[in-house]
Order: structure tokens, then sequence, then C-alpha cells
């Protein structure tokens, strides 16, 4: 076989691994979403190996879309991390064959102190799945290596299993974007969510004429503005938009009338503002649903301070 159709074959068997999850999914899967929705504490996941690292991403997953939780090695377990569970938390260990003896050790101590255990393996006939207060089976057919023996499609299966996990708690959570975008300040879906007009309108050199200058003038004003646009103001107040749009409709229309006539008879009258505290996703909607590609952001008396256009936004 060729490097591409191994990868190729690979692929097909992860992807079927996911599929056969499906049919496996029962009313313990609802019992381990309960379990995590009751908890008042931590979700504390923990895991051996390639299980470990699989259990480390899931609780990444959960604590980012608005459950609590945290990795804790097994070993670390032993040598006084038990502190750290409390009988408000639920914890959720992973194990391909549910025998990890690492694993087993806590399981009394997890018993004698009422805490929720929420098993994840290929084995419902395991110890694991067995003393669990429910238990989540993602066993396949078969590992993607060519050998059979490395974690490939069993990993991914359990990687994809959590994934279910988060996915069911963000809609029984009502979780949204902005929720979301409070736990990720720093990617463009916070920036989107969390940035303001404020931050990114342009407050300098603005293009602003006044309604009687005849469109010959206009013309070169909105191309020395670099926005595409003129605001038209009158005694302080806003009266009006150019955009180099409307000049092209003005030509068409006017023809030899163009040059002489006021900006008053083309501007638009209205524009869109906003203020300075609007977020950038909110103008992102009205500049879509406006077919627009600039608002003007103006003050309590609507005293125009800057231009947010669509480049502004592209966080």
């Amino acid at each position: 076989m060729t490097n591409r159709e191994i990868a190729e074959q690979c692929l097909r068997d992860e992807a079927q691994a996911i599929l056969s999850l499906i049919p496996q999914l029962d009313d313990e899967f609802d019992r381990a979403v309960n379990l995590i929705l009751a908890c008042r504490g931590k979700v504390i996941l923990t895991g051996v190996g390639k299980s470990g690292h699989i259990a480390a991403k899931i609780a990444a997953t959960l604590s980012s879309t608005g459950t609590p939780a945290f990795y804790v090695s097994p070993l670390d377990l032993y040598h006084g991390d038990l502190g750290v569970i409390t009988r408000s938390d639920v914890v959720i260990a992973i194990s391909n064959s549910g025998m990890t003896d690492e694993l087993l050790r806590f399981i009394p101590f997890l018993m004698e102190g009422q805490i929720p255990l929420i098993g994840i393996t290929s084995n419902p006939e395991s110890l694991l799945a067995r003393n669990a207060t429910c238990h989540i089976n993602v066993s396949i057919r078969r590992e993607a290596c060519p050998l059979g023996l490395a974690p490939t499609s069993s990993t991914t299966a359990t990687l994809a299993m959590g994934d279910a996990l988060a996915c069911a708690l963000i809609e029984r959570r009502q979780f949204k974007e902005r929720d979301f975008a409070r736990f990720h300040p720093g990617g463009s879906l916070g920036k989107r969510l969390l940035t303001r007009a404020r931050d990114v309108m342009r407050s300098d050199e603005l293009p602003v004429i006044g309604p009687d200058m005849p469109m010959q003038e206009v013309v070169i004003h909105v191309s020395q503005g670099r926005l595409g646009l003129c605001v038209i103001v009158e005694d302080d107040g806003i009266v009006g938009i150019i955009t180099d749009g409307d000049v092209r409709r003005a030509m068409q229309k006017l023809k030899e009338r163009f040059f002489e006539t006021p900006v008053r008879e083309v501007m638009t009258r209205e524009p869109k503002c906003v203020t300075p505290n609007v977020k950038i996703s909110e103008i992102q909607r009205i500049l879509q649903d406006n077919k627009i590609h600039a608002v003007l952001v103006v003050d309590d008396d609507c005293r125009l301070l800057g231009i947010v256009d669509n480049f502004s936004c592209a966080l």
C-alpha cells in the first residue's frame, strides 16, 4: 500500500469508530450529563498514558464551555492530591480496558465519600465500569494501527465521546457565544464579542464635508478620505453620508449636471449610527443586514466621534 492508501485506511477506520458509538448511546449517557449538571463543585478527569492525554483535552473543552473541569494524574492522587476531590465534585475516569490499576485503587475512596464516578471504557464488564455511578461505553471493533496495537481508533472514539458530552452540556446549560467569548478573550470570537466601537473606530482626519459642496469637489474628498465615503455635517450635526457607490449612481443619473449638484441632493440621509460602547459583533450584524460597509460612531448629542468600517471589524 502507498502512504496515501495507508492514511486513507486509517482515517476510514477512525471515522467508523466514531460512527459505531452512536448505537452505544443509552441511558447511561443521560445519567452522566445529569450528574455533571447537578455538580456543585468541579468535574475532575483522570486517566493513565494516552487516556490521560484524552482526559486532559476533555477537561479543557468542558472548562471552556461552562463546566469547571481539570485533569489530575492518578499518580499524583496517591501522593497527596486526593484532597482536591470533595463531595461536591464529579470524577470522570478514562481507561480503555477499564482495568487500569492506578484508577481502580482510588475507587474505594470515591465510594466512601459518596463522590459520583463516571467511567468511560471499552469494556462494560470491567471493574471500573461495574463500580462507576454510570458507565459510557466507547468500545470499537479494532484499532486503526496496522498492528492493531497502538491506541488510535480507541483514543479518537473517546475524544469524540468527550466532545459529545460537552455538546450536550452546552445545550442543557444554554451556553451562548457571548459566554464562550468570556473564556476565550484572546481568540477571534472573543475579540468580536468583547471589542467595542471605541476600540477600533477611526477618529482622526475624518472625511467631513458641508451639505452645499458641489459633487466635483466631493469626488476628491471621498478619494482622499481612504474610507470610500464622506460624512455631511451641518452646525455640528450629522445630516447625511455619501459613499463611492452613491457617487457612481449619481453620475449615471445626473450626467452633465453631476459636477455642479450640491451633495445634499445626492447624500443618504439618516445614516446608520452607533454609540462608542456598541460591540463589534453587533456592528457586523448592522453592516450585513443593511448591506453597507461603514457605520458612524456618535456621542449622546449625535456628534460624530469616529467611523467603523468592514476592515476595522476584521479582527
